[in-house]
């Protein structure tokens, strides 16, 4: 018999059966799935007070054990979920149940940094950065719950570090609930001629075998926006054709997974290859991928060009000229990055089921509810209001949950078989066959006069979409504009295209390409300051937009108007905060004749809200003495339910814990377009103030009139509504009162990012150490000081990893090599530095309480800042991600300005001639 949190359990576990499936099946919910592989920690249990990974533990051994998950640590001084809660250690918080069980195994050794990075080596946080889960194991208190303007924690906080929040898979499952497994390419390119499902469908307990045959025959996007025109529609639930190792082939259905995997196994699939496509650079001369659908939106089927932007303003030659004429200097180069996984640490999984009145319901990890609702209706052929979408807590996101991945094969399946259906994705999948960031290949050039004045920015663009469109346009256009429109040029020129190959899917993510582009530019505004001899900073601060300015990308803005605007200009301060920070001292750095120490930096712009509308409606109500909050939002580590219940509470003079926030579920209000973009506190938080606005009108009118005297005259707070003259009517009795707030996303504002670093580069071995990071940030009032400054920290570390690990790896047919999360790395704690986080002190005028966002925009001067730093620390230009260390040790290895050992020589030029940057 084993005990678990102090009661007994007599059921005899399967044999083979881990104790991490044996725990939840049990009820146990504080145990999540991240991995499967001891990788992640997410997690990890106390079998007789050790802390273990109970993937990889055999229930078998823990019988006789006593087992503790985070939700039965025994409470006292050494309990680290008080700590946990009060330094606000989690974002999303799928990982917090893991990492206060593997705190509370070794409480006297969390005290020593070094100590600490061994004892949590074993735990993975993908939001915070790690700085938070630092001040919890150090007892800093930062949290105070108040309203805009205060670190006021989660609503959610206690249940998060207890591990009872319900994620997607939380909670009883409905009853008879079966398990999907699919069947997955072994072919980057090729077409199904045969597919035998008898043998798998004979086997016990498998309900279905689902092939293309069984697939409607609808043209859709796994993207997911506003408008549905924004991507192509190139992709069908199950296809005929396959056009990247692991697509999904066959879907079998189990009354249990382990006979859906059998059937899996059991399915019979003959291919005729087709010729694959794996160099994006040559791939608009290969066969046409996509030939066939040429009425999809995709920009030119025949040449696999999934969409393209080809224009200008001024001459880019002109420029080159005029700066070569005044004596100033001209810089060419290309850079590269790589394919990055989101890595959210819960994988994408749904739910799926038809209720008592035939309504189709979903319950899934996802950012945009209201979109994969609409999709799903349509592809399926069912009206919208016959199919709801709900979320639990999403366990991350970063824009890879902007997608519809598994939610359509979820409902076909439980639609084909009468019986609810779950599908959640290993982290296998997770890694090979979800969208990751689109590796991309930027030639940027940059002119300028002597005293900095830019007269030539152009940049030449090729994206990777891989297999499937999904987002490619969106996000060419989107990584191409504010990154041009940042700096001020008359010359301007922008060549872009975005292009299929038989490779894994490239999607949304985090920056949502601007840090691909920003790469190329800011690292190509650096070597420009070393030939102008300008300070980096002195050099943004003469070139960059200022209030007033059109933002110009590529057009000129009086032909292609837009909606976006100056809500605010924090850039200046940020560039002074960055650089005051950077400049002092008190880093200690390696000592030894290999060692170099370098600075950089970079900036960037973004806008607040996506383009050509991002919708949201919220309704709040006053019932039993309560705020009701309803908003479609769905909450997945970017801390919008804690900024709504601030923004409702303050609006209506309430504390926070008289807030209830219902969100993520269609059935809530009749309109959210998302969580994406950064738009959780700048439109649905828009929408919250208005909808408590109207409230507060009406809560005081109603007082007014009962009281005889002005609206005016009358004041919110927690107990009630009090008149001038002190008489006072409770909430209780103005129960039934509502207002409703909408926002139309537009007009948008602009955020600004400043990131600097020193890092010490040892040129013997190729390693990398940040020794200061600092961060500058114009996010507008501030709505939740410590939670803003999460969003930054995760922000910077997942920058960190993008720089110097995370690269998705394809070996020569095409396959993804990096297939668990141990081979792809992941920052860990000893990984991430301390960012100092400085908030520029800025009003804006169009976000709600003059709030901006700033989920994404921390990571997109990261890279470009660490590499301007390498660059000054031993003399050549890295020009590829990650800049892992074999990468930098070639680097060193050379005396030309080369990307690395692969790259030819000559590839960055300037007025001089080829530049030697050493």
């Amino acid at each position: 018999m084993t005990t678990v949190d102090g009661v007994p359990l007599d059921a005899a576990p399967r044999p083979g059966q881990c104790l991490r499936t044996y725990l939840r099946e049990h009820g146990h919910q504080a145990v999540k799935r991240g991995c499967d592989a001891g990788d992640c920690g997410a997690c990890t249990v106390l079998v007789d007070g050790a802390a273990v990974h109970s993937c990889l533990y055999p229930a078998v051994r823990a019988s006789g054990a006593i087992v503790t998950t985070a939700a039965g640590l025994p409470e006292g001084p050494d309990d680290p979920r008080p700590r946990f809660a009060a330094a606000a250690g989690f974002q999303c918080g799928f990982c917090t149940a893991g990492l206060v069980t593997t705190a509370a195994a070794a409480p006297a050794q969390v005290a020593d940094p070094q100590e600490r990075a061994r004892a949590l080596q074993g735990n993975l946080c993908r939001c915070t950065g790690y700085r938070a889960i630092a001040d919890a194991l150090d007892r800093h208190t930062t949290t105070a719950a108040g309203p805009v303007g205060a670190s006021s924690p989660a609503p959610a906080t206690e249940r998060i570090v207890r591990g009872s929040e319900p994620f997607t898979f939380d909670g009883e499952a409905p009853p008879g609930t079966a398990h999907l497994v699919v069947v997955r390419s072994p072919h980057a390119h090729a077409r199904i001629t045969r597919i035998d499902t008898e043998a798998a469908e004979a086997l016990p307990g498998v309900l279905a075998v689902l092939t293309h045959s069984d697939s409607p025959d609808v043209l859709f996007s796994t993207a997911r926006h506003e408008s549905r025109l924004d991507d192509p529609d190139d992709t069908r639930v199950l296809d005929d054709v396959v056009r990247f190792h692991g697509q999904r082939v066959a879907a079998v259905v189990g009354a249990d997974l382990a006979a859906a995997e059998a059937g899996a196994r059991a399915v019979v699939v003959e291919y005729e290859p087709l010729p694959p496509v794996l160099d994006v650079e040559t791939a608009r001369d290969a066969p046409p991928i996509h030939g066939e659908k040429t009425g999809s939106r995709i920009a030119d089927p025949a040449r696999n060009v999934v969409a393209a932007l080809h224009q200008g303003v001024g001459s880019i030659a002109a420029g080159i000229a005029e700066a070569r004429a005044a004596g100033g200097a001209v810089v060419t180069g290309t850079w590269r990055t790589g394919r990055v996984s989101p890595a959210s640490l819960e994988t994408h999984g749904s739910r799926a089921w038809v209720d008592d009145t035939g309504r189709l319901v979903v319950r899934t990890s996802t950012q945009v509810p209201f979109l994969v609702r609409d999709e799903l209706a349509r592809v399926l052929g069912r009206a919208p209001a016959s199919v709801r979408v709900t979320t639990g807590r999403v366990g991350g996101g970063f824009g890879s949950k902007q997608e519809m991945l598994t939610e359509d094969l979820t409902a076909l399946a439980a639609l084909y078989t009468g019986r609810p259906v779950q599908w959640e994705l290993t982290r296998t999948e997770s890694l090979t066959a979800t969208p990751t960031r689109h590796p991309m290949r930027v030639t940027a050039t940059v002119a300028a006069r002597p005293d900095g004045t830019l007269t030539a920015l152009g940049i030449d663009l090729l994206s990777d979409a891989g297999a499937y469109g999904n987002h490619s346009p969106g996000v060419m256009f989107h990584g191409c504009h504010e990154s041009m429109a940042l700096y001020r040029c008359a010359n301007k020129r922008v060549d872009a295209e975005a292009v299929y190959t038989t490779t894994p899917p490239s999607g949304a993510f985090r920056g949502y390409g601007l840090g691909q582009v920003q790469f190329a530019i800011e690292s190509a505004l650096d070597d420009l300051a070393r030939e102008l001899g300008l300070d980096p900073f002195e050099l943004r601060r003469r070139v960059v937009v200022r209030p007033g300015d059109p933002f110009v990308a590529s057009a000129d803005p009086t032909e292609h108007p837009d909606d976006l605007a100056f809500g605010s200009y924090g850039l200046p301060e940020c560039l002074d905060l960055a650089q005051a920070a950077l400049a002092r001292d008190g880093d200690p750095a390696p000592t030894g004749p290999t060692w170099r120490v370098g600075e950089g930096m970079a900036s960037t712009m973004i806008a607040t809200i996506p383009p050509r509308g991002h919708r949201a409606q919220a309704v709040v109500a006053l019932e039993a003495g309560r705020y009701r909050v309803r908003v479609g939002t769905a909450e997945f580590g970017n801390g919008t339910a804690t900024v709504h219940t601030q923004i409702a509470a303050t609006a209506l003079g309430a504390r926070p814990d008289q807030v209830e926030l219902h969100g993520g579920d269609t059935d809530a209000v009749d309109v959210d377009t998302g969580a994406f973009g950064s738009t959780g506190t700048v439109v649905a938080g828009t929408a919250v103030a208005r909808a408590a606005e109207a409230l507060a009108t009406e809560l005081r009118g109603k007082t007014a009139a009962r009281l005889g005297v002005a609206p005016a005259d009358c004041t919110l707070g927690p107990d009630g509504v009090t008149a001038v003259d002190g008489r006072r009517i409770d909430l209780a009795d103005l129960a039934g009162a509502r207002g409703e707030g909408a926002h139309g996303g537009s007009p948008r504002s602009v955020a600004f990012n400043v990131h600097a670093v020193r890092v010490a580069v040892d040129t013997a071995t190729g390693e990398i150490r940040v020794l200061r990071s600092v961060h500058a940030a114009d996010a507008g009032v501030v709505v939740n000081p410590q939670q803003c400054r999460g969003q930054v920290e995760g922000g910077v570390a997942q920058g960190i990893g993008t720089a110097l690990y995370e690269e998705i790896r394809l070996d020569d047919a095409g396959r993804v090599t990096t297939r668990v999360l141990r081979d792809y790395h992941l920052p860990q704690f000893a990984d991430v530095p301390r960012t100092e986080v400085l908030f520029a002190d800025t009003v804006d005028t169009l976000g709600p309480f003059g709030a901006k966002s700033m989920s994404e925009s921390p990571y997109n001067p990261v890279a470009p800042a660490i590499a301007n730093a390498i660059r000054d620390a031993v003399g050549v230009r890295p020009r590829r991600l990650p800049m892992t260390r074999d990468r930098v040790w070639a680097l060193c290895r050379h005396a030309a300005a080369v990307c690395d050992a692969s790259d030819p020589p000559g590839d960055v030029t300037s007025a001089h001639g080829p530049a030697r940057l050493v």
